[in-house]
């Protein structure tokens, strides 16, 4: 490990030029918005990642909101407020439930939706009074939207666009989609549920008209989109994007990946992306997030872990939130652990994952017991949607 902060541009560079570094990749959200991407680039040095600019499809939900107004991507009906008198008056032009969204960075976490005209008044005066920081100095009131969520990710280079698999998250923290919002408490990929069909849809009314008008607008998207979607009656409707790989979904699409990853990111910094072809494994990957007690609010650290043999049986064990304390391994952060395994399906990915996590010995931690549950219950009835 190397002690570089990513908000010292400067020392990134020189890191770079001393370790003959040939690309970088941009991980989290923060150090895009804060436009790292760019002062790599101008520096020479190759990077998988959007710009300052292009990062907005993250960085600011009512950016996004505008450009799907503008480029007529079908997403929910919504108002952008910067006070709370505001924000308050526009309730009245949406139905409950209400759905609240910091428009800034949220770690996941700055989406309240509120059942109530009370609820959703109690949680405008949270947000405008600093329960999300600066991200909550303008809020995003959305109509709710009927459906069910999956994820969809796509390459780009600006120009060219590769699909990237699909995925399901469990935002909730709760057994049964239950309790607060969080950065995701398990996944897996591919989502049955987001058939080749609308997977089609999505490129087509979703995606590529995101990178077209990003492209004639000045601001050329290069890096993995990822769509939020909700798949509604009238068909997929853009929830959110993220301008990175997400965390629980980047552990379930890389455990299927069959591709050298490396060049294919490369091809995105350099431009060279079209014809590029991305070949997956066809198993299922779930994974299984093991989190502090405490999370999403204030998490207990230090707690200690045991691994034990839980990678016995093929699983695999990303760390997130863990660290070394007298040689012992302890948690040191909210989401600590992401157990993940591969089967044949959904309800076989999911008994090897929980039969990992059932060997971790970690007191101070919990997790979700039913990650998976709506496509294990699909898989009981024998419905099995045509996935690409």
């Amino acid at each position: 490990m190397v002690a570089l902060e990513a908000t010292d541009h400067a020392a990134v560079i020189a890191f770079c030029a001393d370790k003959q570094i040939g690309l970088v990749v941009v991980g989290p959200e923060a150090p895009l918005v804060d436009g790292l991407s760019d002062s790599l680039r101008a520096a020479g040095v190759p990077v998988f990642g959007p710009s300052q600019a292009a990062a907005q499809l993250e960085g600011s939900k009512g950016f996004t909101k505008d450009l799907c107004q503008r480029a007529g991507i079908p997403t929910a009906g919504y108002v952008r407020t910067s006070t709370l008198e505001e924000a308050r008056a526009a309730l009245a032009r949406f139905e409950a439930p209400y759905v609240l969204k910091a428009d800034g960075l949220a770690a996941g976490k700055g989406v309240v939706i509120a059942e109530t005209r009370t609820e959703a008044e109690d949680a405008l005066a949270d947000m405008f009074g600093g329960a999300f920081g600066g991200a909550g100095a303008q809020v995003v009131i959305e109509e709710f939207m009927e459906g069910e969520e999956a994820s969809f990710f796509a390459l780009t280079d600006g120009t060219a666009i590769v699909p990237f698999g699909s995925a399901q998250d469990h935002k909730r923290v709760g057994d049964g989609d239950t309790g607060p919002n969080t950065g995701g408490m398990g996944a897996y990929s591919p989502a049955p549920v987001l058939t080749s069909e609308l997977q089609a849809r999505v490129m087509a009314e979703i995606i590529e008209p995101t990178v077209r008008t990003m492209r004639a607008e000045g601001k050329p998207y290069q890096g993995v989109l990822f769509a939020g979607l909700m798949l509604t009656p009238e068909g997929p409707k853009l929830i959110e994007y993220n301008a990175r790989f997400g965390d629980p979904e980047c552990q379930v699409l890389m455990m299927r990946l069959q591709s050298d990853l490396v060049p294919i990111l490369l091809a995105c910094a350099q431009g060279t992306l079209e014809g590029t072809e991305i070949a997956f494994r066809p198993e299922t990957a779930l994974t299984v997030v093991m989190a502090a007690k405490g999370y999403p609010g204030t998490p207990e650290k230090g707690g200690a872990i045991a691994l034990n043999d839980a990678e016995a049986e093929g699983a695999k064990v990303f760390h997130a939130g863990t660290a070394l304390k007298d040689g012992a391994l302890v948690a040191n952060g909210g989401r600590v652990l992401a157990v993940t395994a591969t089967g044949a399906s959904v309800t076989e990915a999911q008994a090897k994952a929980y039969a990992a996590v059932d060997k971790i010995a970690f007191p101070s931690g919990f997790c979700r017991r039913d990650i998976g549950w709506r496509e294990v219950a699909r898989e009981a009835e024998g419905e099995r949607p045509h996935v690409a």
